[in-house]
């Protein structure tokens, strides 16, 4: 049994109450270890460890805050195997997955933010005429909460954390409790880098108790947070009241677009990993599929071929392409709304059944699954399923196909797959997301702003955004004569 602890100060910590979790390993149902239920008093602790660390932090120089970002970021490195192996006995995404984007991505998010912050600039604006000068301070906020997923853990854990330490802040940061392992691991690389006590505290918990102890803790002055949009909802109903900054990455119900004059043979191949990737469980993907009409049976019969060819197996298998959904209850619930858009009147092209896998039988496999609907309507196609699961339906003009896409309540990305320059502009700007890839999926250039519409969130992260959220603009006027 591997038993998780807190870190909190630069030291690793059994929870105050001495209360556990299970922790499961996803490819064989098995319980391999257990993390600390944390209670106030664990975040009250994780709290002033923070607070006594800011002074000092927040007047360390760009420079040595980006020597210890760097050195993170060559730690990750340098551990590749271990934390990919880790990454994926947590989350059930095969190893070749976590070992060439999960783990590197990781690192990038590290080094990316200790470069950024030795850039990051702030205005001035000479008041010609008024003999007076304005310039604007940014100023880091103070304790910072960070409340990463499930779905890309170190991925989107350090995607927070770097660009807050860099900014000057100290951090109680909490890792989703289905996934805790690699953020548990962090904090030994933390400690061999150099990086000072209390600048990052990571406190392992449920969202509802020790989650919420962060998001209402009265001196913890911003939050970003990573999940679902109910929750998102929540936390907003709770921090808005007490004036913190807010940053809501949340859900997403992506249309991948599909035109006649597409590259045919890069928009299927890139289809195919855009549906399934990490096992669908990945905010980004493009879970409603609509193809122009002329080229819509083509398209459905080559891309069932495909899907079908894909492998479900362990995660520990180099040739495995979709590995173990995250948990027991997450794989109930894909199956529920494959049922339900059976009930719907829905066609199940391929997949819909769970997948036994010889030696692990009691993992949580489940078929990659394409379904055909009749309309945009359906619970499948306006409810976030965020598992192997997607939809596929044809429409016949421009306006239909834009109507659709912006026709739910998120709006997080979508992709166009088109050789016309004029729709590419026309729906790029139309388009009600965050994020629109054209002719691509997944390109992501870190110093980009990123984030959704609608329920999809609040506010954006990455590059200089992010800098931006994780300090505070302060207006020096200054008169002269």
């Amino acid at each position: 049994m591997q038993n998780i602890q807190n870190y909190i100060n630069g030291n690793f910590h059994n929870p105050i109450n001495n209360e556990w979790i299970d922790n499961y390993n996803p490819s064989n149902g098995a319980v391999y270890g257990q993390i600390p239920n944390s209670s106030k008093e664990d975040v009250e602790q994780a709290y002033q460890s923070a607070k006594s660390a800011f002074k000092q932090w927040s007047h360390t120089s760009f420079e040595e805050r980006s020597r210890i970002l760097i050195k993170i970021s060559e730690l990750l490195e340098a551990n590749l195997q271990r934390f990919a192996e880790a990454e994926s006995k947590d989350n059930g995404k095969p190893i070749s997955l976590a070992k060439s984007v999960d783990i590197p991505r990781a690192a990038s998010n590290f080094r990316f933010f200790g470069n950024a912050i030795t850039q990051f600039a702030s205005e001035s604006h000479e008041s010609v005429g008024q003999d007076a000068i304005n310039f604007t301070l940014r100023q880091p906020i103070g304790v910072v909460g960070c409340i990463s997923p499930w779905n890309l853990p170190l991925y989107l854990f350090t995607w927070k954390i770097a660009p807050a330490i860099a900014a000057g802040n100290c951090v109680v940061a909490k890792p989703s409790e289905v996934t805790p392992l690699t953020a548990y691991l962090l904090g030994e690389i933390c400690n061999e880098a150099g990086l000072p006590k209390g600048v990052l505290n990571i406190v392992q918990g449920l969202g509802t108790t020790t989650g919420q102890a962060i998001v209402e803790h009265p001196d913890i002055k911003a939050i970003s947070f990573t999940g679902g949009t109910a929750t998102g909802a929540h936390i907003a109903r709770t921090a808005a009241p007490m004036f913190k900054k807010l940053s809501l990455e949340l859900g997403g119900k992506n249309p991948n677009i599909i035109f006649a004059d597409c590259d045919y043979d890069k928009m299927l191949e890139t289809t195919v990993r855009s549906s399934f990737a990490n096992q669908g469980q990945i905010c980004l993907c493009g879970s409603r599929i609509f193809v122009e009409e002329s080229i819509y049976k083509k398209f459905k019969a080559d891309f069932v071929q495909k899907v079908k060819q894909l492998k479900v197996g362990h995660p520990s298998d180099e040739s495995t392409d979709i590995g173990a959904l995250v948990s027991k209850t997450h794989l109930e619930k894909v199956e529920l709304y494959v049922k339900i858009a059976e009930d719907e009147g829905a066609k199940i092209l391929c997949g819909g059944l769970e997948v036994t896998v010889n030696g692990y039988e009691n993992g949580y496999y489940f078929q990659p699954t394409i379904i055909e609907v009749q309309d945009n309507v359906c619970r499948i196609n306006q409810e976030e399923v965020f598992g192997p699961v997607v939809t596929i339906m044809s429409f016949k003009t421009d306006k239909e196909a834009l109507v659709l896409a912006n026709d739910v309540k998120y709006g997080l990305s979508a992709t166009v797959w088109t050789s016309n320059l004029n729709r590419t502009m026309q729906f790029s700007q139309k388009l009600q997301t965050g994020i629109v890839w054209v002719n691509t999926w997944m390109m992501r250039d870190l110093r980009t702003p990123f984030g959704g519409t609608k329920a999809s969130g609040v506010g954006r992260e990455g590059g200089f955004d992010a800098l931006r959220f994780f300090t505070e603009p302060k207006n020096v006027c200054i008169k002269y004569e």
